[in-house]
C-alpha cells in the first residue's frame, strides 16, 4: 500500500490540517482517558519542530447530524495543551472552513478511516499535499503485515457480543487464518449451530445457518475452528456463577465467561502461533465475575513469541488492565476500521491518501 509519509512533507513555516482521534470519553465536562491524547500529542509536537503551524481536527461523538454542545472538543484543547507544554486555541470551525486556511493535509487518525467523514475523506482530497500521520502508518504496517503475509501458524481469536458486527471479517479471517478461536457471545451462536444447548444465552438465532456456513467453509479448508468446551455460568450477570461444561448449562443460565479448561487450551494455541490477531472478549468483562477469561488471553499473548495485534475497545481495555500492552507487537486504536481493513473493505480516509501519494 503506497501512502506518502508525514515525514516526506515539506511542513517548515506552513499550515498543516492534521486530523486526529481525539474521540475521548468525557465526564462532566473534563477528559476521563487521555490515551489518544498523549498519542495525538506526539504528531502534533514532531510537526511542531519541523516548523509547521499545526490545526489539529477530530470528532466526538455522534452529533447525528445537528450540533450537540455535549460533544464540543473545548474540554480536550487544555487536555492537547497541558501535554504539549504550549498553548493550544479551541476554534469551533467545521473542517470545511478550517481547510481553507490550510496548506497541507496530514491524517492519523485511524480509528475514523473507515467512516467517509468530511474531515477523513471529503477534505483531504482538496489538498494536493497530503499524507499518513506516524499512528495510521503503523497501524497499516501491522495489519496489512496480519493481512498479507502473516507468518505461520496464524491464529485468529474473535469474541465479543454478536456475529453481526464481524461477519465480513470473521468470514476472511476463517480464509486467511490456520486456527480461528472463538469467545464471547459470538460463540454462543456457533455452540447452538452444533447443536449445544445454551440456556439463556446471547444467541443470534437468525444467523445459525451463517455459522453452519462458516463452520463448514472451515472444515473443508481444513481449518479448526475452537470453541469453549467449559463455561463460567450464571442466572444472571449479577447472580452466583459456577463453571460448567457447555453441554451442561442449565435451561435459565447464560454464558458469561470462558471456562478454565477452555483458558488453558488457548494458552496452549497462543504458545505456538507466530501470528496472533484479537479481537474482542471473551465474556462480560465489564464484571470481575465474568473477566478472567479475557484476562487470560492477554496474559497468554504477552507470553507468545508471535506477532501479535490487539483490537477493538474491550480487548485493548484488558491487555491494559492486565498490564501487558507493552509486551505486544501492536495496540491498535482502530477497533471497526481494523476489522473492515482485514476483511480487504476499501477505507475511504486511508484511501483518499493513497490518491495523492
Amino acid at each position: 500500500m503506497a501512502l506518502r509519509s508525514m515525514d516526506a512533507l515539506n511542513v517548515e513555516g506552513r499550515r498543516v490540517l492534521l486530523r486526529l482521534d481525539l474521540n475521548v470519553p468525557l465526564k462532566d465536562g473534563k477528559v476521563g482517558d487521555e490515551t489518544r491524547i498523549r498519542e495525538a500529542a506526539a504528531t502534533v509536537r514532531a510537526l511542531a519542530q519541523r516548523g509547521a503551524v499545526v490545526i489539529a481536527c477530530s470528532h466526538l461523538g455522534r452529533a447525528k447530524g445537528k450540533p450537540d454542545p455535549a460533544l464540543s472538543l473545548a474540554p480536550v484543547a487544555p487536555a492537547l495543551a497541558r501535554l504539549l507544554g504550549r498553548p493550544v486555541r479551541f476554534v469551533p470551525d467545521v473542517a470545511g472552513d478550517v481547510a481553507k486556511r490550510a496548506d497541507v493535509y496530514v491524517n492519523d487518525a485511524f480509528g475514523s478511516a473507515h467512516r467517509a467523514h468530511a474531515s477523513t475523506a471529503g477534505v483531504a482530497r482538496l489538498f494536493k499535499e497530503r499524507a499518513a500521520g506516524p499512528l495510521m502508518a503503523r497501524e497499516i504496517a501491522a495489519l496489512s503485515r496480519v493481512r498479507d503475509n502473516p507468518e505461520r501458524p496464524f491464529v485468529a481469536v474473535v469474541g465479543g457480543a454478536k456475529i453481526s458486527g464481524k461477519l465480513e471479517t470473521l468470514t476472511a479471517l476463517a480464509r486467511l487464518a490456520d486456527t480461528v478461536v472463538l469467545v464471547g457471545g459470538m460463540a454462543n451462536t456457533f455452540l447452538l449451530a452444533e447443536g449445544v444447548a445454551v440456556g439463556r444465552s446471547l444467541v443470534e438465532a437468525d444467523l445459525v445457518g451463517t455459522a453452519k456456513e462458516i463452520l463448514a467453509g472451515a472444515a473443508a479448508r481444513g481449518t479448526p475452528v475452537i470453541l469453549p468446551t467449559d463455561a463460567v455460568v450464571a442466572t444472571g450477570t449479577d447472580a452466583p456463577a459456577h463453571t460448567a461444561a457447555v453441554g451442561a448449562v442449565g435451561p435459565q443460565e447464560m454464558i458469561l465467561d470462558i471456562g478454565p479448561a477452555t483458558r488453558a487450551r488457548i494458552a496452549g494455541i497462543l504458545a505456538t502461533a507466530r501470528t496472533v490477531f484479537w479481537n474482542g472478549p471473551a465474556g462480560v468483562f465489564e464484571k470481575p465475575a465474568f473477566a478472567a477469561g479475557t484476562l487470560a488471553i492477554a496474559t497468554a499473548l504477552a507470553a507468545s513469541a508471535a506477532f501479535t495485534v490487539v483490537g477493538g475497545g474491550e480487548s485493548v481495555a484488558a491487555v491494559q488492565q492486565a498490564g501487558v500492552a507493552d509486551k505486544l507487537s501492536h495496540v491498535s486504536t482502530g477497533g471497526g476500521a481494523a476489522l473492515e481493513f482485514l476483511a480487504g473493505d476499501p477505507l475511504p480516509g486511508v484511501a483518499a491518501l493513497e490518491e495523492g501519494a
